[in-house]
């Protein structure tokens, strides 16, 4: 599956306001068998969306014909368990573009991020404003900007900064993965291999 690029992003929120998610909360593990990223969608918070006879919980926000959109906004700790990088898999093939929260764990949001997936970290006080927003009017959007590292509710609302690896960031910007990345650099590369090729020969001290 190709990396979409990733410059702005405007879209109404789909509130998770729950800590502590883990890896298979996000999509359990009997649904893992599949090697390829697609269709993971499906069984993203599998057991929270669905009972044990199939049917949708009505209670279950993804079920909530209130709240749509790209941006997920999750509670503090998101990601947190294994290591699968499935988990990244099924919020990007459900639909979603941006994962919201005040803390990430480390190895979901490096798996996030090598899939196109957004994920921007805020300040909790933060957060609480986009749950309260969003729930008191699911219409209201936000805008991601990449490129300014700004994350701010629309229209007149209120704003953050947040961080990103400068690697990572320009992989969103391009669409590119690690692959692509190197690619890119190949001119680079050729060019240095050049250099290096018609430098003189060291053939020891004194010489």
């Amino acid at each position: 599956m190709p990396i979409e690029k990733f410059i702005t992003l405007i879209s109404t929120c789909v509130p998770l306001p729950i800590e502590n998610v883990d890896t298979d909360q996000i999509v359990p593990a009997r649904f893992l068998k599949a090697t390829t990223r697609e269709g993971f969608g499906e069984n993203l918070f599998r057991d929270w969306r669905f009972d044990n006879a199939g049917r949708p919980k009505e209670d279950f926000v993804l079920n909530n014909q209130r709240y749509g959109g790209q941006v997920l906004l999750a509670g503090k700790n998101f990601g947190s368990g294994s290591s699968r990088e499935h988990a990244a898999w099924a919020i990007k093939d459900y639909g979603f573009r941006v994962v919201v929260s005040s803390f990430f764990a480390d190895i979901f949001r490096n798996n996030a991020l090598n899939n196109g997936l957004l994920t921007v970290q805020v300040s909790e006080d933060f957060l609480a404003k986009l749950f309260e927003m969003t729930e008191d009017d699911p219409s209201r959007k936000v805008k991601v900007d990449l490129e300014k590292q700004e994350i701010s509710v629309l229209p007149d609302g209120p704003g953050e900064e947040f961080e990103i690896n400068a690697y990572k960031k320009k992989c969103l910007l391009n669409g590119y993965d690690d692959i692509d990345y190197l690619l890119s650099m190949r001119d680079r590369i050729k060019e240095w291999e050049n250099i290096n090729d018609m430098s003189p020969v060291q053939t020891g001290a004194g010489n």
